[in-house]
């Protein structure tokens, strides 16, 4: 729970305790300022209170929350998956199913995406395999990308 004195005008609370920066914040959790920045702006984390100086003071709940956000984004959940995850995280608001309903469609797309990954690995090596690197005006390579565009 945060340490709170006032509300600031932009409906911010105020705190007089001095809580995390928004530098000690991104450098704990592993990313720029701007993606903390952003986070907020789209509402994955809450805004922050402020200090009576108006800067931002997040707590060690705001850090959780910004880690388990920064663990799915590597991941590969979209942001609309995470908003699902974070609102499942609450207490009172677990269900294991929806959870595994995100995950399993998450995994399903994921493997999707191996399998398209393997099938344009054979392409490129069967493609390369056919190229003798020398200095002929003729490359299998090109030749490839040309077909594709053609």
């Amino acid at each position: 729970m945060r340490p709170v004195a006032a509300t600031g005008s932009s409906g911010n609370m105020i705190t007089n305790a001095r809580g995390i920066t928004i530098g000690q914040l991104a450098k704990a959790a592993g990313v720029n300022l701007e993606t903390v920045r952003y986070y907020e702006r789209i509402g994955l984390i809450p805004k922050p209170s402020r200090t009576s100086g108006g800067q931002r003071s997040y707590s060690s709940e705001d850090a959780r929350q910004l880690a388990f956000v920064r663990r799915a984004r590597h991941l590969g959940f979209s942001i609309d998956d995470i908003r699902a995850l974070l609102r499942l995280a609450n207490p009172g608001q677990q269900s294991c199913a929806e959870v595994k309903s995100i995950a399993s469609a998450h995994l399903a797309s994921v493997q999707a995406k191996l399998t398209d990954l393997v099938r344009l690995e054979k392409i490129l090596a069967a493609t390369v395999a056919q190229c003798s690197g020398d200095a002929s005006p003729v490359c299998p390579v090109l030749e490839m990308l040309e077909a594709v565009r053609a």
